[in-house]
């Protein structure tokens, strides 16, 4: 059985380190030591270093947003895998459907990004997921073959098997739309599909594949139940301590059930 993964992406948000470090306070406080689902949780890139300071000694785990593909060098504004490993990230997530869409990141460029973050020893967690558009001309399926394939162009299964996948209709995320269970769960069973075919069973069986677009406390339950959703990357619900911590007892309760 995969572990559940849920992550917190609070995207441009909050707008002071107090604020920050408040946040991720409650949620270590909430969360305590269980290890039962794993957490993590991305901040903004200035408050990194203080919420690795407030996560110390705790099982929850520090994700970037976003990263470049090379170490070092003449590349004004971006953050390279070995900073983030610095400040104490151990996830990053790439190819999110606001930097693909929003400010124009192909597969390609989220392929160096991965390979990047792998060898900087980050656990990357890959975005996916098609436009409204895309699925009402029913293309959900072509869409997401391109970007698993260009994404994850040239990698060995053992590679592939330390990834993070997340699979976020565009048209669910932060619009209060959620794919229902039944979509959710097609889309990530053909995901599994292409692992399997890709990098064979034993790798696929390993992979995390999440779900992202507007999960909240209420429809957590059902989505994690789901049997190739492996956990959920939160955006809009990960920015109150108290509504992140109840779709987290959702994956515990999902996890204590036993999901095959």
């Amino acid at each position: 059985m995969r572990t559940l993964l849920i992550a917190g992406n609070w995207k441009l948000n909050p707008t002071t380190a107090e604020a920050a470090v408040a946040l991720a306070e409650g949620v270590k406080t909430g969360l305590g030591t269980a290890t039962d689902v794993h957490v993590a949780v991305a901040p903004p890139f200035v408050f990194l270093s203080q919420v690795d300071g407030v996560l110390e000694g705790s099982p929850i785990g520090l994700s970037a947003q976003d990263m470049y593909w090379e170490n070092s060098g003449a590349f004004t504004g971006e953050v390279s895998g070995s900073m983030l490993v610095d400040v104490g990230c151990t996830h990053v997530i790439l190819g999110h459907s606001e930097r693909r869409h929003g400010m124009g990141e192909t597969s390609d460029i989220v392929n160096r990004k991965v390979k990047a973050a792998l060898e900087a020893k980050l656990i990357p967690i890959v975005c996916i997921g098609e436009t409204k558009e895309e699925r009402l001309g029913e293309r959900t399926e072509a869409v997401l073959l391109e970007q698993l394939s260009g994404s994850l162009a040239g990698l060995a299964p053992e590679q592939m098997a330390g990834i993070v996948l997340a699979y976020e209709p565009v048209w669910a995320i932060g619009t209060g739309l959620t794919a229902t269970p039944e979509q959710a769960q097609a889309a990530h069973a053909f995901i599994r599909d292409w692992l399997t075919k890709v990098f064979g069973e034993a790798t696929a069986a390993r992979v995390v594949v999440q779900y992202g677009g507007s999960v909240k406390a209420d429809n957590a339950l059902q989505l994690l139940g789901c049997p190739d959703i492996d956990g959920a990357l939160v955006g809009g619900a990960s920015l109150k301590a108290s509504d992140f911590l109840a779709i987290i007892k959702a994956g515990q309760e999902v996890t204590a059930g036993g999901k095959a």
